[in-house]
């Protein structure tokens, strides 16, 4: 059973603290907290409770804040709920309405909360910090109201003719790029090898067991297709099929590492979201037996370029 809490977007203002306590407004959990969107997670999260009887669940903001701070830290569950018990900034940043000496939640709390926050749910709200984070673009403005003063010596200038030469492209939303289109396959054969390069750094940094990958069959299997000079329908359909299990295997691992609480590195957070969405635009298109799909992703390292005719 899940109740709505209306007050997930409190201010820092709402916060009850105790007598003598002074909390700075601009500590990064409080300016965290204000970032991210928590009502919209909340309409995510309370579909998972179908029933209207029982004991009810914690808030989101609860549950999502704390999972947030275990992966930041690497803290095991009970260090977690220790350092949120002593920390007012934590106990602001997970929705709690004041300070409170007593602990929100129990340490085996915290094994509900990662079934039913998956990772891309943590990853969506990292995104939201990352967004946040970005220093602001300001053009100049005094480019204009300032142009530069003429020094030329008349016509003589105007009619030489300029030693560069080139191509100007006007339309600065069209521009030619190098890309793989359409390569599905390719782009598959990419993702997985990224995703084994993550599992293997998971399993050397955090000591975790490596799971079974086989990256040679997996090689094999798109160097016979990639080496063949023709490729039939039926060819084609064997190998996409091959590669979508590949990936999709790799992605489950992935999947477990992050509910578990490891975190990965700060510059792969956006490279697992551009496979995630690939992943599924190539199982929607191979199930619907299509070769359309809106927004479609053809380029791992550059996934905002879309293809035009």
């Amino acid at each position: 059973m899940y109740k709505s809490d209306n007050k997930l977007q409190s201010s820092f203002l709402d916060f009850n603290q105790p007598m003598g306590l002074h909390m700075n407004p601009e500590n990064r959990w409080i300016k965290m907290a204000d970032m991210i969107p928590w009502d919209v997670f909340e309409k995510k999260y309370k579909h998972l409770f179908k029933s209207k009887t029982g004991n009810v669940a914690k808030p989101l903001r609860m549950a999502l804040g704390a999972l947030i701070i275990q992966t930041r830290f690497q803290y095991s569950d009970r260090e977690l709920v220790q350092q949120i018990t002593g920390n007012p900034y934590l106990q602001y940043f997970i929705g709690l309405s004041g300070y409170q000496e007593t602990s929100p939640f129990d340490a085996s709390t915290l094994v509900l909360f990662r079934k039913r926050i998956n990772a891309r749910m943590l990853m969506e709200a990292n995104e939201y910090l990352l967004e946040e984070n970005k220093p602001d673009k300001k053009g100049d403005d005094n480019d204009d109201q300032n142009p530069p003063s003429d020094t030329g010596s008349g016509d003589s200038d105007l009619s030489e003719e300029p030693e560069n030469k080139g191509t100007l492209t006007i339309d600065a939303t069209c521009a030619p790029v190098y890309i793989r289109y359409p390569q599905d396959i390719s782009l598959l054969n990419e993702a997985r090898e990224k995703l084994e390069e993550m599992i293997l750094w998971f399993h050397k940094t955090y000591g975790v067991d490596l799971p079974r990958r086989d990256c040679k069959a997996a090689r094999r299997n798109y160097l016979s297709f990639a080496k063949s000079k023709k490729h039939s329908a039926k060819q084609i359909h064997k190998v996409l099929k091959k590669q979508l299990s590949y990936v999709r295997r790799d992605i489950g691992y992935l999947e477990n590492f992050l509910s578990a609480g490891y975190a990965p590195k700060q510059k792969d957070i956006a490279t697992i979201l551009t496979i995630f969405k690939l992943y599924e635009q190539q199982q929607y298109m191979y199930d619907n037996k299509v070769h359309k799909v809106e927004n479609r992703i053809v380029s791992i390292s550059q996934p905002w370029i879309r293809p035009i005719v």
